[in-house]
């Protein structure tokens, strides 16, 4: 197969390959060393740890590029203003998406996370948001580096623009920022990627309560109307949902699982995958059975935190025996 055609588009509501469809039998693998890019980066583990998943069906991961910029890899200064990235920074996802490309695992591509609002460098990155010029620059010079360098690599298959921004609205220890600098922000980074590149853009909300319209949600903060209006430009907009879920979301929501992402809330003019969810399978349920019915259900993926174990949340050994039963199973998993 030619390099081109290693590349996840979209098709009729699904993620297609050389004309084949893609499942995203995922998982999330944040970071094996927090800040890797720019800190403790160890590509070794990486190669080894997506081989392992590789071979128990895994065919995409979710990693934080960003944690939480304690380790300086972004280049900002006090008014939010971004200047660029740090030469390892660099230089680390050079050899992480090369040893992606090696083992064929696609990536997305995590950016930023509300992590970012509360650390000791809170006060930057909300300016980034709420000062126009701020979110420009970050756009231009690290956004557009970003894609620039990396776009003919097909493993790079979407780029998630900021882990659970819900909280960085609610919670005041991320600052409460209103919804309209947020999105805008979006908007700003997401055109420039679709400007300079065919890779997917996504947000990772945490609950439909942002991401939806209707009974129990405040409307679509990332919708192509709302971002549109903020940031007139065509290109301002995201390819696909891709919702968290925990047991927590389920009281007010219901399980998406069990149910269609239109019955979930979701606009359903775009396809939609579960971005995470518990390792260890949602309440009295098991991931297998969460997998299955996600698929028979309509929705596109399914990433649980974590294939690694970086909290209580479920490890390698809760995860592979759905992803092998997924592989194994259903033929159409590219």
């Amino acid at each position: 197969m030619k390099k081109d055609n290693k590349r996840i588009k979209i098709e009729n509501g699904e993620f297609i390959v050389d004309g084949k469809r893609i499942w995203i039998n995922g998982t999330n693998t944040p970071w094996h060393k927090w800040n890797d890019f720019g800190g403790g980066y160890d590509d070794a583990w990486w190669d080894s740890h997506f081989k392992a998943l590789r071979e128990n069906g895994v065919n995409a991961v979710r990693v934080w590029i960003n944690c939480n910029n304690e380790n300086g890899a972004i280049l900002i200064n006090n008014y939010g203003i971004v200047s660029g990235a740090s030469d390892k920074h660099w230089a680390d996802l050079d050899k992480f998406l090369e040893t992606a490309e090696k083992n064929n695992m696609y990536i997305m591509a995590t950016l930023l996370s509300f992590d970012h609002f509360k650390s000791n460098q809170a006060l930057k990155w909300r300016n980034v948001m709420e000062n126009d010029d701020a979110s420009e620059s970050f756009a231009t010079n690290y956004v557009i580096t970003f894609v620039s360098r990396y776009r003919y690599n097909p493993y790079l298959w979407s780029i998630d623009l900021c882990n659970e921004p819900d909280w960085i609205h609610e919670n005041a220890d991320c600052g409460k920022i209103p919804w309209k600098a947020i999105s805008k922000f979006f908007a700003c980074s997401a055109a420039a990627i679709h400007e300079s590149s065919d890779i997917l853009v996504t947000v990772g909300m945490s609950f439909p309560k942002y991401n939806a319209d209707g009974i129990g949600c405040e409307g679509n903060k990332v919708s192509n109307t709302f971002l549109q209006e903020l940031y007139p430009n065509p290109d301002a907009y995201l390819d696909f949902w891709s919702p968290h879920y925990y047991d927590w979301v389920g009281e007010h929501y219901g399980v998406p699982f069990y149910v269609t992402p239109e019955q979930w809330k979701l606009d359903n003019s775009k396809p939609a995958l579960i971005g995470e969810c518990a390792a260890k399978g949602s309440k009295g349920n098991t991931l297998i059975t969460d997998y299955e019915n996600a698929y028979l259900n309509g929705w596109q993926g399914v990433m649980p935190w974590t294939s690694n174990g970086v909290d209580k949340c479920g490890g390698f050994d809760d995860l592979i025996p759905a992803t092998k039963y997924m592989f194994e199973k259903y033929k159409i998993i590219y």
